[in-house]
C-alpha cells in the first residue's frame, strides 16, 4: 500500500489490573458487540464496526446533529489519523503532534496527555500511527517509528513500550486487538517509497529488506510470544541499475488491524503487496491459531503483485519489472476482515484495493463469493477498498475510493447481491470548502465505513461526512469540515479530507467523532488538523 510523500518522508527521517473484563468486547459471527462503548478499531473482536447499541441517534432525528467540540491538534507535517476509541466517557486518540490524549467524550475536557517524544527516543518521531484498542485499565497503540505502547487506562503512565520492529522504515499502522491476555498487531512499511533523504524515490536505494509480520504480545508486558513473518528473509541477488544492491523477496505488510473468533481461536488478518521478488503471504487473507500463530489456512487473492514507489516514476525501466509482466500493481489487502454467520455458516469477509470484496469459510478458506465494487484504476490499487467495512448483522456496507467517482454500497452477505450502492455526491467538489480547491478535491472514501441502527457513515474527500439511511443508500446528513474551527485546547483548526490511514468515524453514546485533515491536504495556513465530536 502506498504512501503519500508528506508521510513517508516522516517515516524515512506496572499495572495488577486484571487484563480480561473491561474494554475491548467479543462478538460471535452475526452477533454484534452490543454495548455502547467503541473499544477497539473494529468495534469488537468480529470486525463489524456497528454501533448496536446506539439508539439516541436515529435516522429521523440525524439531521438535527452539530458538533458539540472540536479538538485541534498543532500544525504538523504529519496528518492526523489515530480513530479514536470511546470507553467509560473517555475519548482516547493519538495526535500527529507526538502526543496521546484522553479527553472527556461529551465535553473534550482534559483528562490527561501523555507526550511520546521522551520514551525510547530515536531518529524518527513517536507519532501515533494507528488507532487505540482500550482493555482492561490499559490503552494500546502503534506509532509510525514501529513501537507498540501499554498506558494506563486512568493516568495515561506508560506501562511499556516495545519496539516490534527495528526496520528504519518500519511502522504499526495496524490498530491492536486484545484477547486473551494478548495484544494482536501487525507491522508494514513505507520502504518501498519516498525512501531518498528528500521523500522521493530513490533509484540508489538497496531495495528491499523489510519482511512484514504479525504479532502477538504479552499484554502485560509487551513480550513477543509468537510472531508470523509473511515473506521469506531477503537475500541479496543482484544489483539493480544503479548499482545499488538488490534484495528479494520483501515487503507484504500487514497494515490492518486483525480480528479474532473467540470460539475458534482463530485470528484472521489480511497482507500487502512484495515490495521486490515474489513470494511469501502477499496479497493474502490469513487464519493463524491465536495461541501459538501457526497458520490453520491461507488464501492468497492475488497471484503476482510487486511494487515499489519507482513503479510511478516517469522511467521505471528495470526497477519495476512488473510493469511489463503484469504484477506491479499494488493491490494489497490493506482492509480489516468482517466475521458473520449465513444459514448457520460461518464466513469471513475482506475488502481488497483490487474493489473486489472476497467471502470465504471461516473454517477452511473456500471460496464463498466474490463481487468486484471498485472499477481498476491506473497506478496501482487505488480504486478500491482501502482500509475496512461494516456489518449490522443483516447488511455489509463498502465503499470505494478512487473509483471514478468512489461509491458507497451495501451489500448481501449471503451472495454479494448489491442491494444499493450510493456515488460520493457530484457536488462534493464544488460545494462547502472544497469548492475553492480543485486541484485537491476528488470524489473517493479512504476511510472505513461505521454504521449504527438505521444509518451508515462515511467520509471522503471533499471533506463532508455523511449519513446515509442503511435502507436505501439515501444521503441523510452532511457535514462539511473544510472550515476554521476554535479547538477546547485553545488552538485553531480547520477540517479537510476525512481521515483514512485506518481511521473512520466512530459513533459511541449518542456521538459521533471523526478526524479530519488527512491527504489530500487543503491549504490549512493558520492552524492543524482536528477531532470533531458531534452530537444532538
Amino acid at each position: 500500500m502506498p504512501i503519500s510523500k508528506r508521510v513517508v518522508a516522516l517515516v524515512a527521517a506496572a499495572s495488577s489490573v486484571a487484563l480480561l473484563g473491561a474494554g475491548v468486547t467479543s462478538a460471535s459471527p452475526g452477533r454484534p458487540d452490543r454495548s455502547g462503548d467503541w473499544a477497539t478499531w473494529s468495534k469488537d473482536s468480529a470486525g463489524s464496526r456497528y454501533a448496536a447499541a446506539e439508539w439516541r441517534i436515529t435516522p429521523r432525528n440525524v439531521s438535527r446533529l452539530t458538533v458539540k467540540w472540536a479538538f485541534a491538534f498543532p500544525k504538523s507535517a504529519a496528518p492526523v489519523r489515530s480513530q479514536p476509541a470511546v470507553v467509560g466517557g473517555v475519548a482516547f486518540f493519538g495526535g500527529p503532534d507526538g502526543k496521546f490524549y484522553a479527553r472527556d467524550a461529551e465535553t473534550g475536557a482534559e483528562v490527561w496527555t501523555t507526550d511520546l517524544s521522551g520514551i525510547a527516543p530515536g531518529a524518527r518521531p513517536a507519532i501515533a500511527w494507528d488507532s487505540p484498542s482500550v482493555s482492561g485499565g490499559r490503552v494500546y497503540f502503534g506509532d509510525i517509528r514501529g513501537f507498540v505502547y501499554s498506558l494506563d487506562q486512568a493516568t495515561g503512565r506508560v506501562v511499556w513500550a516495545e519496539q516490534v520492529d527495528a526496520h528504519p522504515a518500519a511502522t504499526v499502522t495496524s490498530s491492536p486487538i486484545v484477547h486473551d491476555g494478548k495484544v494482536y498487531v501487525g507491522t508494514s512499511s513505507g520502504e518501498n517509497a519516498a525512501n531518498g533523504p528528500d521523500g522521493t524515490d530513490d533509484p540508489n536505494y538497496p531495495c528491499c529488506t523489510f519482511r512484514g509480520h504479525v504479532d502477538a504480545l504479552d499484554a502485560r508486558t509487551g513480550e513477543v510470544v509468537w510472531r508470523h513473518y509473511t515473506v521469506p528473509e531477503p537475500r541479496a541477488v543482484g544489483t539493480w541499475p544503479s548499482g545499488a544492491t538488490r534484495y528479494e523477496p520483501s515487503g507484504a505488510g500487514v497494515w490492518s488491524s486483525p480480528v479474532i473468533d473467540p470460539r475458534t481461536g482463530t485470528v484472521y488478518v489480511g497482507t500487502g503487496q512484495n515490495y521486490t521478488g515474489s513470494a511469501g503471504d502477499f496479497d493474502t487473507l490469513l487464519a493463524l491459531d491465536h495461541r501459538t500463530g501457526a497458520v490453520k489456512w491461507r488464501n492468497q487473492v492475488t497471484k503476482a503483485d510487486t511494487w515499489r514507489g519507482l513503479c510511478n516514476s516517469p522511467d521505471p525501466e528495470g526497477y519495476c519489472p512488473g510493469l511489463k509482466d503484469g504484477s506491479a500493481l499494488d493491490y494489497d489487502i490493506g482492509a480489516t476482515p468482517n466475521l458473520f454467520t449465513v444459514g448457520g455458516r460461518q464466513l469471513v469477509g475482506v475488502g481488497q484495493k483490487l474493489g473486489v470484496y472476497h467471502v470465504f469459510d471461516a473454517r477452511t478458506g473456500e471460496v464463498v463469493w466474490r463481487r468486484q465494487l471498485g472499477v481498476p484504476l491506473p497506478s496501482g490499487g487505488i480504486s478500491g477498498i482501502q482500509w475496512g467495512t461494516s456489518y449490522d448483522g443483516h447488511r455489509l456496507y463498502i465503499a470505494t475510493y478512487f473509483a471514478d467517482p468512489g461509491k458507497v454500497f451495501a451489500v448481501d452477505p449471503g451472495t454479494g447481491r448489491v442491494l444499493w450502492e450510493t456515488p460520493n455526491p457530484a457536488d462534493g467538489c464544488t460545494t462547502g470548502g472544497a469548492a475553492a480547491h480543485p486541484e485537491v478535491c476528488s470524489l473517493g472514501h479512504g476511510p472505513a465505513v461505521t454504521s449504527s441502527p438505521g444509518l451508515v457513515w462515511e467520509g471522503g474527500n471533499d471533506g463532508k461526512l455523511r449519513a446515509y439511511s442503511a435502507r436505501d443508500g439515501r444521503v441523510v446528513w452532511t457535514y462539511d469540515t473544510i472550515r476554521d474551527f476554535t479547538g477546547v485546547n485553545g488552538l485553531p483548526g480547520r477540517g479537510g479530507t476525512i481521515s483514512g490511514g485506518g481511521g473512520g468515524a466512530v459513533v459511541a453514546d449518542g456521538m459521533v467523532y471523526v478526524q479530519a485533515g488527512y491527504v489530500p491536504e487543503y491549504p490549512n495556513p493558520d492552524g492543524g488538523d482536528v477531532l470533531l465530536a458531534f452530537g444532538l
